[in-house]
């Protein structure tokens, strides 16, 4: 018989510990709820070992749809490390490694096509997530990779810190504009389920992050508000002591995602990849996420000492650094047609601008000289 806290599809030790949180101190925070419900220490969505990333998990992360995606990154990495005058120790820093299919197919690329920029790699994960961090280990095992791992961003960083879609998994403030004043939403348990209430912001910050953007939700919205991701890319300015900082992520320039008609903010869950608005359902075993603010992101890193480079959509990053090689017909002669159209299917996912092409990618960089990067400005022959 199960328990009033049990369902097929939730994590009920987890349901339990925070209702009983709300039942001690009183509603909470929705920012608190969805850190719990992902990264509680040993129920959280993040630190369960079911299977979260590629086709057979809860959602498709760019490593995961093709191997052409590492193929890239590599080409603009070896960019930097042309534009930073080809030091002999170049560091990759990737926060949020995934399945380490990425770190990969980087190091597979420059060791085949780039073997002097591959000696001077220096890669390095930073990983809070021990069943991640695990299957990256095995994964990069089979391929002999020299790797660290870190549960903090490292000191004095030279060479280029990535981040792939991580920054749109922190926790987040939720909010909503009711008769012109900014209130935020609490979570309660009325006895059978979580509910919304809503309160006085539980922070000054989130009045302040309104602004300094000059701006809010529009009347009657919903938004959400990530404090973290601004800290995180504070501190990766303050990590790097030269090169870049490469981010991709899904969101949105700040007038954008807070649009007045944008009713109903950005918060989606994911479950075997349906997407669904409920962050209460299948407590523990579905992702949960929203779009971050890139103008603040900007900002935040600006503010640490990084110069922006420029703000594209992961279609027009990927197209001017020559993913379309991938989908060119093949030449005559022993062809495989069944690996050339499935090849093109995967690299069409990647530049699907109503899916993974979407996806923005913030270039910033310091102490290098005016660099041009072709993923952010083509090919200089275009």
């Amino acid at each position: 018989m199960r328990t009033e806290f049990e369902t097929a599809t939730e994590n009920a030790a987890l349901k339990k510990a925070i209702v009983a949180r709300i039942q001690s101190q009183g509603p909470i925070p929705f920012r608190d709820f969805m850190d719990a419900a992902l990264y509680h220490p040993q129920h959280g969505y993040y630190r369960s070992r079911r299977e979260k990333m590629g086709r057979e998990g809860d959602y498709l992360t760019s490593p995961e749809v093709s191997a052409a995606f590492g193929v890239i990154l590599a080409r603009q990495l070896h960019e930097m490390w042309l534009a930073m005058g080809r030091p002999l120790r170049f560091d990759i820093v990737e926060a949020g490694a995934g399945t380490g299919l990425l770190c990969r197919d980087i190091l597979r690329w420059t060791r085949d096509h780039a073997p002097d920029f591959h000696s001077a790699l220096a890669y390095a994960i930073v990983e809070v997530s021990e069943p991640l961090m695990e299957r990256q280990r095995d994964v990069l095992a089979e391929e002999g990779c020299d790797v660290r791992w870190s549960a903090e961003l490292p000191d004095g960083i030279e060479g280029c810190l990535m981040s792939n879609e991580l920054l749109d998994s922190f926790p987040v403030h939720a909010v909503c504009v009711r008769g012109g004043e900014l209130t935020e939403v609490f979570v309660d348990w009325d006895g059978s389920r979580f509910v919304d209430e809503l309160h006085p912001p539980s922070t000054p910050e989130i009045e302040r992050y309104f602004g300094r953007l000059g701006l809010r939700p529009g009347e009657g919205c919903r938004a959400e508000v990530n404090l973290e991701a601004p800290e995180w890319m504070r501190n990766a300015g303050r990590s790097l002591r030269r090169g870049f900082v490469l981010t991709l992520d899904y969101g949105y320039e700040a007038e954008e995602l807070y649009a007045p008609w944008r009713a109903d903010g950005t918060l989606l869950c994911f479950y075997r990849h349906n997407p669904s608005a409920d962050p209460y359902a299948r407590l523990g075993r579905q992702d949960i996420t929203s779009h971050v603010d890139f103008t603040t992101l900007r900002r935040a890193g600006e503010e640490a000492g990084l110069q922006t480079l420029g703000l594209v959509s992961q279609s027009e990053f990927l197209t001017n650094l020559g993913i379309a090689e991938a989908l060119a017909p093949p030449a005559e002669g022993n062809v495989n047609l069944e690996e050339y159209y499935a090849r093109r299917r995967t690299v069409s996912e990647l530049l699907d601008p109503a899916a993974l092409g979407r996806i923005r990618v913030l270039l910033q960089t310091k102490g290098v000289d005016a660099p041009r990067l072709t993923g952010l400005e083509g090919p200089r022959n275009a």
